[in-house]
C-alpha cells in the first residue's frame, strides 16, 4: 500500500552518518515522504561503499523512496522555492519556533542538517520557516534522524 504525501520532500544537508541516512530513508517510507534530496557529503545508497551501512538501517526502504543527489543544498532550495514549495529547516536558532506551533503549507520541503554543524547558513537564509524541537534535559539536541522523525510525522498529519 502506497500512502505517499504528494509534494512532501526532505533535504538532507550533509549528513555524515550513513546510519542516519538509512534511518531517514526508513522513516521517510513510514511518514509518506515523496522524495529525498541527498546533498553535500551525504552518502548515497547506490554506491557499494555506502549501500551496506545504509541498508542495515533502512531495511530496503532506500529501494522505494525516490531520491536525487545534488551537491549544494541551497540549489535544491532555490529550485523548490520556484516550484512553490514552503522551505522549512529543522534547526535551533534565535528565531526558530517550536515545531508544534508550526502550521505547514504544501508543497513542503523539510531540511535537516549535519550532525555537528546543523543546517548551512545559505539554506537557513533561504528558509521560509525554521522550526525546532524544545529540549528539556541537559543535552541541547536530538539525533538528526530522531528529530527528523518527530518533525516529519508532525508535518504529515496536516496533509
Amino acid at each position: 500500500m502506497n500512502r505517499k504525501i504528494d509534494k512532501f520532500v526532505v533535504i538532507c544537508d550533509s549528513l555524515r552518518s550513513l546510519h542516519n541516512v538509512g534511518s531517514v530513508f526508513r522513516t521517510s517510507d513510514g511518514a509518506g515522504i515523496s522524495k529525498i534530496y541527498l546533498c553535500g557529503i551525504t552518502g548515497m545508497p547506490d554506491t557499494q561503499k555506502h549501500e551496506r551501512q545504509i541498508s542495515k538501517v533502512a531495511l530496503g526502504a532506500q529501494k522505494y523512496i525516490p531520491w536525487e543527489y545534488v551537491k549544494q543544498s541551497w540549489r535544491v532550495v532555490e529550485k523548490l522555492k520556484k516550484e512553490g514549495y514552503q522551505i522549512v529547516s529543522l534547526e535551533q536558532t534565535k528565531d526558530s519556533i517550536a515545531y508544534t506551533k508550526f502550521k505547514p503549507k504544501f508543497p513542503l520541503a523539510l531540511v535537516i542538517g549535519n550532525e555537528n554543524k546543523g543546517v548551512k547558513k545559505a539554506v537557513l537564509s533561504r528558509s521560509d520557516e525554521v522550526i525546532e524541537i524544545p529540549m528539556r534535559g541537559t543535552k541541547k539536541s536530538l539525533n538528526v534522524s530522531v528529530a527528523f522523525g518527530i518533525a516529519a510525522y508532525w508535518i504529515g498529519k496536516f496533509k
